[in-house]
């Protein structure tokens, strides 16, 4: 039995029992076990940093998982790994090269992908040391990185396998293009954000008509450079005429053509609508269907190209503003706008998207998406909260190709060959025989296109591996909602394309972290706790219980690590609960003497089990914050605040059985211990083995969850309980009131109502005296009401009447009442004119009105408690 220090130093603790789960490979699951398998593959961070207090939630969540179902009689298996993070690392890395004077281009693809491999050494370690740190109980010995030599060959054939079938193939399209790395972006890869900007409105001349003009709106008039038509809508009377009719292009005098199409929306600006089919996704799709000429005024870096004339060299922003004082200067602008809308920028770098029409690779997604989007509806997959398979249907039902290309170094290079001489093209797993006579396609491919085979090939697919025979599909994913599409639903559309197989059961979107004012935890803003910090101050165990009992199931978390305090308070009476009852069996004599359990033996036993069975349905259920909430509501004050000060008044009544009782305690303790070691693994196991003789190898991780029997559990039993400490609890507030000192002992009458009433008292008589600090207890009918002066509370079939004659000067104590009233009714007073002052209620926040309604109801409850005293006095 290990010795426990009088406090709880979680750094003493947490690095030894780390060392110790290594040591002994607790979490390395059995190849030859005959339990049946629960596996979770890890969402692999992006080697881009260290992680954030969100990283910690969702690790926190899956860990949960993973030690109860592992202490639950399954084979588990947690495996990590990492993510390659092709353009946020690239990001990351060149902003440190222009640190040093240099880029990329300076180094060459070669040395800039060692200079990235470099980085991602030092931060895959810290993200690591991270993970163990935070007691993740993972298998280490089957981590997986997205680059590996396993996961690149899946990679590769998959790509092959889908180019072979058609359902990758390249074109020109218009992307989202990110002009700061040059780079495409995917559709998910593109936050939109809420602008302010100024709609213009331009006047285009009719061709061969003077004066004759029809007006276009737009908020980018750098692109009109590459206008080639003017659209109108057919049903729109203002332009029934205007169809077919040719207008001069401001600025560039390029003839082009007014056409009609029902895509125009007549609500927009003039109804009138400048079509750049290179610089814009709708008119782009309006230049094929109408075989417009598309002309490309804005290069990859966001500078106008040479096609824009006098303004080439210009970036886009300052062209615009050159274009509209010329256009002014020449009385072509008739009026211009404010106005709101929605702009995109990188999800990555954070660069204003450019829509850019360029050559990339695609895949066809409507033939992946059916079946995946099947298996969600018919429960085969299923999501936590549901709600998010509303918005999976609607995301698969709208899908659109997924653009893979990236114009980037670092990543998974396209498995494409062009023969120098014939312009052959070779796509294989492995590049030809004849490399020299081939150059590779430069781009690399989308983050995405390796973590949507996450699931699979980490197991080793293509390979038929026993890994991937004995743990695939996976079991559970726990998850961020804001990547659904990114990955979840590419994930689901890959395993079943590939494997025929769903890659996981349940799926749980854990809450958001947010700052204290409400922006989201986050690598790029900085605004996360260094973890290994938070941990250092307040005890692993602390953040991680924190977190998920802040974490209701679908609801945003506002996080400070100031509310760790939650956790290390609750880590500390644990700790103190423990040593106490080591202390007292230890001081118990071993006798033999009988003893008869009460009431609250029964009583901490159904509540035991009431907790499992309360504890066992939110997980099961996903709603971990439930789970953590009946354990700290059971060991805080069920079984510290109520059981463990029973325990002294019984250890003291029946000292020959003193040590049954304590031993009988510590059975329960030891399997609350059990049912808490999932979220807070490290104090668990410490205490665990410090309660009892163990063997050298053995820890609560892979002992025995407690069993629920339902049998035990009694609402009869724990209603009378409740009513018990409910009598004691306001005998306890009587005092209070009266300001009577807590070593003060007092006489009280409690009135029943009826003979059986009166019988579950008297059994209990000995707790009700010393728990609320009474001298002489007397029970009565309820018809005999005493005659001396008293206070009195009502608690059920109840009445409390506590003898305040000797103890207070009842005059004294009257005027002092009469003063606290008057205050009170004053106070009360102004905040009911504060609160019908329609003044005060247009200015004030809401937080401040809501902050003085609750001022107001506080008051009007103190007031009739001092009301309800002062009387009792009068009578």
């Amino acid at each position: 039995m290990k010795e426990l220090p009088k406090t709880y130093n979680p750094a003493d603790v947490e690095l030894e029992m780390i060392e110790f789960w290594e040591k002994n490979r607790f979490y390395t699951p059995s190849s030859d076990s005959q339990k049946p398998k629960f596996s979770i593959v890890i969402p692999p961070p992006n080697v881009t940093g260290n992680l954030h207090i969100g990283h910690m939630l969702n690790n926190t969540v899956q860990d949960v998982y993973a030690r109860w179902k592992r202490m639950s009689g399954f084979n588990v298996l947690w495996l990590p790994g990492t993510d390659h993070a092709g353009i946020s690392t690239q990001t990351v890395v060149e902003r440190q090269l222009r640190k040093e004077k240099l880029s990329r281009y300076d180094l060459g693809r070669e040395k800039f992908v060692e200079k990235v491999w470099e980085w991602k050494k030092v931060y895959h370690a810290n993200i690591k040391q991270q993970l163990v740190r935070m007691g993740a109980s993972v298998d280490w010995s089957r981590e997986r990185f997205t680059m590996d030599e396993g996961l690149s060959k899946a990679v590769r054939k998959v790509f092959v396998d889908l180019y072979k079938r058609g359902l990758i193939y390249k074109g020109i399209r218009i992307i989202n293009w990110d002009p700061e790395q040059q780079t495409a972006l995917s559709d998910e890869e593109v936050n939109y954000e809420e602008r302010k900007d100024k709609l213009y409105y331009i006047k285009y001349q009719l061709l061969n008509e003077e004066n004759e003009f029809v007006t276009i709106a737009t908020t980018r008039p750098e692109t009109m450079l590459g206008d080639t038509a003017v659209a109108v809508n057919p049903k729109d009377d203002r332009y029934r005429s205007m169809a077919g009719k040719k207008v001069l292009l401001p600025i560039v005098e390029r003839v082009i053509p007014v056409i009609a199409d029902e895509y125009v929306d007549m609500e927009f600006g003039t109804g009138a609508l400048k079509i750049t089919p290179a610089h814009d996704p709708n008119d782009f799709e309006l230049g094929q269907k109408n075989n417009l000429e598309t002309v490309q005024v804005i290069d990859q870096r966001g500078k106008m190209n040479e096609h824009a004339g006098r303004f080439s060299g210009l970036d886009r922003f300052e062209a615009r503003k050159k274009i509209v004082e010329e256009l002014e200067e020449s009385g072509l602008i008739e009026k211009i706008e404010d106005y709101v809308h929605n702009v995109g920028f990188s999800e990555r770098g954070g660069a204003l998207v450019e829509p850019f029409l360029s050559d990339q690779w695609f895949v066809n997604m409507k033939p992946l998406a059916e079946p995946a989007l099947n298996a969600v509806l018919s429960g085969e997959v299923r999501f936590y909260p549901e709600r998010w398979t509303k918005t999976y249907e609607h995301w698969m039902r709208n899908i659109r190709d997924w653009c893979i290309s990236r114009q980037l170094w670092w990543g998974h290079q396209i498995p494409v060959w062009y023969n120098k001489s014939s312009g052959e093209i070779y796509c294989e797993i492995e590049a030809p025989k004849d490399i020299e006579n081939w150059e590779q396609d430069p781009d690399v491919l989308d983050t995405w296109f390796s973590s949507w085979l996450w699931p699979f090939s980490t197991m080793g697919w293509p390979d038929e591996t026993e890994d991937l025979k004995k743990f695939f599909p996976t079991d559970f994913l726990s998850t961020a909602p804001e990547i659904i599409f990114f990955w979840v639903a590419r994930m689901i559309m890959a395993s079943i394309e590939f494997t025929g197989k769903i890659p996981f059961k349940d799926v749980y979107f854990h809450s958001i972290i947010r700052d204290d004012i409400g922006r989201k935890m986050s690598k790029s803003l900085g605004n996360s706790p260094d973890v290994i910090e938070v941990m250092n101050q307040y005890g692993t165990d602390a953040l991680r219980f924190t977190l998920v009992y802040l974490a209701p199931q679908g609801t945003d978390v506002y996080f400070s690590k100031d509310k760790c305090e939650i956790g290390r308070n609750f880590a500390n009476k644990i700790w103190n609960a423990a040593r106490f009852l080591l202390m007292k069996k230890g001081q118990s004599p071993n006798a033999a003497g009988e003893y008869k359990h009460d009431i609250f033996d029964r009583w901490i036993l159904s509540r035991f089990h009431s907790t499992l069975k309360d504890y066992l349905k939110a997980l099961n259920e996903f709603k971990i914050n439930e789970a953590s909430r009946a354990l700290y509501d059971f060991i805080w004050s069920d079984f510290c605040d109520w059981f463990i000060e029973v325990l002294k008044i019984k250890s003291n009544e029946h000292p020959e059985s003193s040590s049954k009782i304590f031993e009988s305690a510590l059975n329960i303790f030891e399997d609350t211990l059990k049912m808490l070691h999932p979220v807070m693994p490290f104090i668990t196991d410490e205490l665990w083995q410090g309660i009892r003789e163990r063997k050298e190898s053995e820890s609560i991780s892979v002992s025995n969850m407690p069993e629920l029997n339902e049998q035990l559990i009694s609402e009869g039993t724990e209603k009378e309980v409740d009513l018990i400490q409910e009598l004691i609890t306001s005998t306890r507030n009587l005092r209070a009131e009266l300001g009577l000192s807590p070593s003060l002992k007092c006489d009280v009458v409690i009135a029943c109502r009826t003979d059986n009433d009166k019988k579950m008292l008297e059994s209990v008589l000995i707790y009700i005296k010393s728990l609320a600090k009474i001298e002489n207890l007397e029970l009565v009918d309820s018809k005999h009401t005493p005659k001396f002066k008293s206070v009195t509370s009502v608690v059920g079939p109840y009445q409390v009447y506590l003898k305040i004659e000797g103890l207070i000067d009842i005059e004294q104590e009257k005027r002092r009442l009469d003063k606290e009233i008057e205050r009170a009714e004053s106070f009360l007073n102004s905040i009911n004119k504060k609160l019908s002052n329609d003044n005060f209620l247009s200015k004030a926040s809401s937080d401040v009105v809501i902050n003085e309604k609750k001022k107001q109801e506080d008051t009007k409850q103190k007031l009739e408690k001092l009301k309800n005293h002062y009387k009792s006095l009068k009578d």
